[in-house]
């Protein structure tokens, strides 16, 4: 039996690598913790998980085939466990950065139900920011 804990990692090809370390560093708050330049290969810490941005013009990002864009992306959505969960600061933080965000909503995750957001990257890749469970939504 294989007994799953958590997303590792997750990676996405991209066509602007410079955009999307900007906004995963200035709005999510990653670091780069490692990088390969001659693969194309970026990872960044969030929280105990990574997230790996590899340009389709490098090595990996080739063996993907064409670049996301308007008519398929790599995948529907990731999420992200958010705690503290103040939905009014997240959202105004976003505005800040001049990011869209969808309403904040009870939403089911994997510790149940609780608040979420939705966001997007630069390239269209959408994040879920998901609160803890509550009782009271």
């Amino acid at each position: 039996m294989i007994n799953l804990q958590y997303i590792d990692h997750i990676v996405l090809r991209v066509k602007s690598l410079g955009t999307m370390l900007d906004f995963y560093q200035d709005i999510l708050g990653c670091d780069i913790e490692r990088h390969r330049d001659d693969i194309g290969l970026y990872q960044l810490r969030a929280g105990r998980c990574l997230i790996d941005l590899v340009p389709v013009d490098k090595p990996i990002g080739q063996r993907g085939g064409a670049a996301p864009g308007a008519k398929g992306r790599n995948l529907d959505h990731f999420c992200f466990r958010v705690e503290p969960f103040d939905p009014e600061l997240i959202q105004a933080f976003l505005t800040e950065k001049k990011v869209q965000y969808s309403p904040a909503e009870v939403r089911y995750g994997a510790d149940g139900n609780g608040l979420s957001i939705y966001i997007s990257d630069p390239e269209g890749n959408v994040i879920e920011l998901k609160g803890p469970p509550s009782g009271n939504h």
